[in-house]
């Protein structure tokens, strides 16, 4: 499963973990997540995420 960075604080999704605290399970690929999900340190939106 690809990680992906956000460009702006430099946050990294990893699939494995999710994001629990957002809602967002264990084992939910990024492309997965809904699209009104955000950087859960800096707030930017999912579209500001690139592929590690």
């Amino acid at each position: 499963m690809k990680k992906y960075v956000c460009s702006v604080c430099g946050y990294e999704y990893d699939p494995v973990t999710g994001d629990t605290d957002s809602g967002i399970a264990t084992g939910t690929m990024f492309e997965e997540i809904p699209g009104d999900w955000v950087c859960p340190v800096c707030g930017v939106t999912k579209d500001m995420f690139e592929p590690e």
